[in-house]
């Protein structure tokens, strides 16, 4: 192809009950929520967006929480591991965090200039946190829960597991990413200057059974597309070349298209623009559920038909702020 990605947009995986996952990732991860609304394909179940203050893309872990909802596998075919970045000096504090709330966590585990913790939400989402002998610039979302000199800077890679090496390095290639380390059964691949947030790890383990996506794992990964003109290009030579990809679809927040790479894995192109804050102000994110303009007649009957989900005061920095 002739574009290359910026790097990681989002990833979006699947839970269980709404409440649950949003305690854990504001409580426990110190995340914020940037959106509360629907799936506009299932406008009956959640759709919450976590990220940094303003939900920049790279900084995004994104929902689909069913309620009851079988158990997933993880396999190939389907992104198994969601890293984010953390300041190098923070993982101590982390572990120690993490098993003060009851979350089983791995010992630290040291690799090329950087080191890692392992563990799991509570529907079993494999998660880690990455810290980088190069520290992450970008700023955290200060809530309180977890001190900035310690908090989530974004997301720093995905893993992908396949059976079809050639397939999955192919189209990695064709977005534009590029092959920079391999260990072992692993390959490291990078888009832009290789910074947190632009990794995507590659296991090749043709042994591995394939995956199922349901509860606990992730649905798709998303990857970045400046602009809708963009997106476009990478639409036509996409489908230039053969593949199964999807119409334009409105996200509200960014624009989406939708395919498999070959080695099964469901990926995205997300627009940058227009954001988080195109139906709501900035210090609101997240308090209230947004619909799309076309939901909107059927409110009242989708309220109606999701749980009740409490968000805290200090999801909005004036409330903090204010009550300084």
């Amino acid at each position: 192809m002739t574009l290359a990605t910026d790097g990681l947009h989002h990833v979006t995986a699947i839970a269980g009950d709404p409440q649950a996952n949003a305690d854990f990732y504001l409580h426990s991860l110190g995340l914020r929520l940037v959106k509360t609304t629907v799936n506009f394909d299932v406008p009956t179940v959640y759709h919450l967006y976590y990220g940094d203050e303003h939900g920049r893309p790279g900084s995004l872990l994104t929902f689909f929480p069913f309620g009851e909802v079988e158990a997933g596998r993880r396999g190939h075919g389907q992104a198994t591991t969601t890293a984010f970045s953390v300041p190098a000096e923070s993982l101590g504090w982390w572990r120690r965090h993490l098993e003060h709330i009851g979350t089983d966590v791995s010992e630290v585990a040291e690799g090329d200039a950087e080191a890692s913790l392992t563990f799991h939400d509570p529907d079993g989402l494999e998660l880690r946190l990455v810290a980088h002998e190069q520290d992450d610039p970008r700023e955290p979302w200060d809530n309180g829960t977890v001190p900035a000199e310690h908090a989530v800077r974004g997301l720093h890679s995905v893993t992908l597991c396949t059976a079809d090496e050639a397939g999955t390095v192919a189209t990695l290639e064709e977005l534009g990413l590029r092959l920079v380390s391999q260990h072992g059964p692993t390959l490291r691949f990078a888009a832009g200057e290789g910074t947190p947030g632009t990794l995507v790890d590659v296991l090749v383990d043709p042994s591995a059974s394939p995956g199922l996506v349901a509860g606990g794992t992730v649905h798709h990964v998303a990857f970045r597309a400046p602009d809708d003109a963009t997106q476009q290009r990478w639409r036509d030579e996409l489908l230039d070349r053969g593949e199964d990809v999807t119409e334009i679809r409105d996200r509200q927040y960014f624009r989406s298209i939708y395919f498999h790479e070959r080695g099964g894995t469901l990926l995205e192109i997300a627009t940058d623009a227009p954001g988080f804050t195109a139906d709501e102000p900035l210090l609101e994110l997240g308090r209230a559920l947004k619909l799309p303009p076309w939901l909107e007649p059927t409110r009242e009957q989708i309220e109606h038909g999701l749980p009740a989900l409490s968000v805290p005061e200090d999801n909005n920095p004036g409330l903090r702020e204010a009550n300084a």
